[in-house]
């Protein structure tokens, strides 16, 4: 197949699908065992320096952060991260010195509150090296993964300057010789998830957009999901088209309310808007930078001091129906 044109960005992750499932074949267990463990101990047994990590949610809407921050904690280094919609997450990870290179699809957008100083030094700087995507080709990238494909064709990035900064290719059909880009497959080392419930294997249900978690899980070689309750695997059973990750995909099962703040959790609780500015007048200097992530993550030893020292009246006000409207 020829080759018409290629972009510039480098390729973080590769491997095979073959070497993927013979991996997979070695190190996944197939059994329903009891996945529940801490955060510290899945951060610590799971994530190691120089892995591909890749995130669950959307934006700030069902994201990791109990991961997130004990990544942080525990001073992981030279991650590779898939940026695919990622705003606090990533920018947490960044703020923490633990990022080496970013896949990106929508980076420094805060949305409506703005842009992020912290992912504009690192990136302007060169502190960290940018393979541009657009969010569906990201997203494509662990589709293809998941189906056992090394590549997807894709119809997007063409005639942009966005093909030019990515890793993609553009080739000739061999059956209509039409022009498509190909994007390579993308299976991440650590996935990491939120969700709103799921039983003691992982077996696990999303309220609302799945988004491209589903994928992601399917195409990673170790999956770590908290959840907001673990519920009885008969209540899973119960309403099996719910279920949209497969407890086989799983390694590690924690329970963390609040697991998604500042984030909102659909139909649980909305952002933290005012923790959320906080960090974003942080980032502008990094000394203040450096106290915020020492107040909220290094000072703390796990997620449950964080609640606590953000109080039950902060986070119920996050759970009224009015405010949530």
């Amino acid at each position: 197949m020829d080759i018409i044109s290629e972009g510039i960005g480098e390729i973080f992750q590769k491997i095979t699908p073959d070497e993927f499932r013979e991996w997979t074949k070695k190190n996944k267990n197939r059994a329903l065992v009891d996945k529940r463990m801490t955060v510290k101990e899945a951060v610590s047994r799971f994530v190691k320096d120089g892995n591909y990590l890749a995130i669950g949610g959307f934006g700030h809407v069902r994201i990791p952060m109990a991961v997130i921050y004990e990544i942080v904690r525990q001073r992981i280094k030279n991650l590779s991260v898939a940026g695919h919609t990622a705003v606090h997450d990533l920018d947490t990870l960044i703020a923490g010195g633990c990022v080496k290179n970013v896949d990106a699809a929508y980076i420094t957008g805060y949305e409506v509150r703005g842009l992020s100083a912290v992912q504009r030094r690192a990136y302007e700087s060169g502190a960290i090296k940018l393979t541009e995507w657009s969010n569906g080709t990201l997203a494509w990238r662990l589709k293809a993964a998941a189906m056992g494909l090394s590549f997807i064709p894709v119809r997007s990035l063409l005639g942009t300057d966005t093909f030019k900064y990515s890793g993609a290719k553009i080739i000739k059909c061999p059956f209509t010789d039409q022009i498509y880009a190909v994007v390579p497959a993308l299976h991440p080392d650590i996935t990491i998830v939120h969700v709103h419930r799921c039983d003691i294997y992982g077996n696990a249900q999303i309220d609302g957009a799945v988004v491209k978690d589903d994928l992601s899980t399917r195409a990673a070689k170790r999956v770590i999901m908290t959840t907001e309750e673990i519920i009885d695997t008969e209540e899973i059973r119960a309403r099996p088209w719910q279920t949209v990750i497969p407890y086989y995909n799983v390694d590690a099962v924690i329970e963390v309310q609040w697991g998604s703040h500042p984030g909102n959790m659909p139909l649980r609780y909305n952002y933290d808007e005012e923790f959320i500015s906080a960090y974003l007048e942080a980032g502008k200097n990094p000394e203040e930078l450096e106290k915020f992530l020492e107040k909220w993550v290094f000072s703390l030893e796990d997620f449950d001091e964080y609640l606590i020292k953000l109080g039950p009246k902060r986070l119920h006000h996050l759970r009224d129906e009015e405010f949530m409207r």
